[in-house]
């Protein structure tokens, strides 16, 4: 057995259970409310063929089968609601897959990947999908990854996905490994991951010069501890933004166990090797502080998960998400920290308190469009006091000057779902001409719970620049259901269950 120089492998599998990459791998999964949809390769040797089996899981039927010839398989008129066990066998019997997991139903967009709660194939790592990044490739694809989360788990695997057509339809690219919490990001023709090994682990990057299907070895640009119960580094997939010449990123550092985290400024020259761990500088961190003016009454969980942007005077300013469930108020407020660009070590500054619907107790992603001149900002909002840390409606949001924002749509709306049990949250999305694209971490339909989510769902938002002249909304306030009325050339996608989706 011999060293490695990559970080890409199809698949991943533990050095026990290396017989499983020879063998047909069940790659992808993509249920309906009737369908699963399934993705499967096999690098071993098949001279007879494959044959796809399945069957309702726990059921009275027996198996049932038919010949697998296209890499991409379709299962039709099944029954909803129902868990199912699926299975890609070779056809002289010299090996099968991994039994898979999936369940039908009725989700909102376009599924990504899906993992069903009590599906084992990625233990190692966990067993729910998290951290979606979204990214316009050059020359038009969409490249979405995502990782693989249990609590207190490894947590070290990130799966990448391409679309090639308006994220209709969506192929597995790869896995790679080590790779948690990842951004995805494109720099002077080549793409990047940007990511911690695991939980607090060690800062990653790695470079492809194929968008996506191969990867440089990973170098360390900063040193965690690797432990859920120690302090370390953390980041989502926040925005990446360019500005003075250089390459700016929020970075948290901290662990729950140890009461919370501080914030940090990481950045690199434009024209630095990016793969050059001594360009990349991180400032001294700063952490929560009650006492600073407009503070909330009560204990807040601190700061997380900032969004780097710069500000109409100039400004460059980190947007950051603060909890506030056990506060007074309990959600609604974001905190601004300042930044200076010429002196990228020196920590940075409290700014103030802004009241963002949704930047408490959840991620918010925001980004500046150039075209309207706004700043754009999707993320949950609270719409009953009783549950403060609600994700299960999705709001697009806007502001000319970061301070005052309005909530013009709601993009997802299952407040009568059970908020326990429906998450629609941590979105990452861009702009591509007059439409919006997301990506959203998706509890439903049987997930663990609403946070240890069971999809990545892809959702695009047509003519999205007419929604933000609409009168804001507040949080009680905001509805869906006049989307087709007020704003016509607005796609509206409703499902079968009568959720509604923007």
């Amino acid at each position: 057995m011999r060293g490695i120089d990559h970080w890409q492998f199809a698949p991943y599998r533990p050095y026990h259970q290396q017989e499983e990459a020879c063998m047909p791998f069940i790659c992808r999964l993509a249920p309906g409310h009737d369908s699963i949809e399934l993705e499967w390769f096999d690098r071993g040797d098949a001279p007879d063929g494959h044959q796809l089996c399945w069957r309702e899981r726990e059921g009275k039927w027996p198996w049932r089968s038919c010949a697998c010839t296209e890499r991409v398989m379709q299962l039709k008129g099944l029954h909803e609601d129902c868990d199912y066990e699926l299975q890609v066998l070779r056809r002289d019997g010299s090996g099968s897959s991994a039994v898979r997991l999936a369940r039908t139903g009725t989700v909102p967009g376009q599924v990504v990947n899906y993992l069903h709660p009590q599906d084992p194939v990625y233990a190692f790592s966990g067993r729910a999908l998290c951290s979606p990044s979204l990214l316009h490739l050059p020359g038009g694809a969409l490249l979405a990854s995502m990782d693989l989360f249990a609590p207190n788990g490894p947590q070290n695997l990130t799966i990448l996905c391409r679309s090639d057509d308006d994220g209709l339809s969506w192929h597995y690219v790869t896995d790679l490994f080590p790779c948690y919490w990842g951004t995805l990001f494109w720099h002077r023709e080549r793409l990047y991951m940007l990511a911690c090994s695991t939980e607090y682990g060690d800062l990653l990057i790695g470079c492809s010069l194929d968008e996506g299907k191969t990867w440089t070895r990973p170098v360390h640009l900063l040193v965690g501890s690797s432990s859920a119960q120690a302090a370390g580094w953390q980041k989502t997939p926040v925005p990446m933004i360019n500005h003075d010449g250089r390459i700016f990123m929020s970075i948290d550092y901290g662990a729950w166990q140890e009461g919370g985290h501080s914030i940090g400024l990481l950045s690199v020259p434009e024209d630095a090797d990016l793969l050059d761990p001594l360009n990349w500088t991180c400032s001294e961190l700063i952490a929560y502080d009650p006492a600073w003016p407009g503070a909330p009454q009560g204990k807040s969980s601190g700061l997380l998960e900032g969004n780097m942007v710069v500000a109409p005077d100039g400004r460059l300013l980190n947007i950051l998400r603060v909890g506030l469930a056990g506060c007074q108020p309990s959600h609604g407020l974001a905190v601004a920290l300042q930044a200076d660009s010429r002196q990228v070590e020196a920590p940075l500054r409290f700014d103030r308190f802004v009241a963002l619907p949704s930047g408490s107790n959840s991620k918010t992603h925001i980004l500046f469009d150039e075209q309207s001149g706004q700043y754009i900002a999707i993320g949950n909002i609270c719409v009953d006091e009783a549950t403060p840390a609600q994700r299960n409606v999705l709001a697009l949001q806007v502001s000319s000057d970061l301070e005052n924002w309005r909530i013009v749509k709601l993009l997802l709306d299952y407040r009568e779902d059970n908020p326990a049990e429906t998450g629609f949250q941590y979105i990452s999305f861009l702009f591509d001409g007059p439409d919006l694209c997301y990506l959203s971490r998706t509890a439903l339909n049987g997930a663990r719970n609403f946070h240890d989510a069971n999809y990545i769902t892809y959702h695009r938002v047509h003519n999205f620049r007419q929604l933000l002249d609409a009168p804001s909304r507040s949080c009680a306030e905001a509805e869906n259901s006049e989307s087709e009325q007020d704003n016509p050339d607005v796609t509206v996608e409703r499902g079968s269950d009568g959720k509604t989706e923007a």
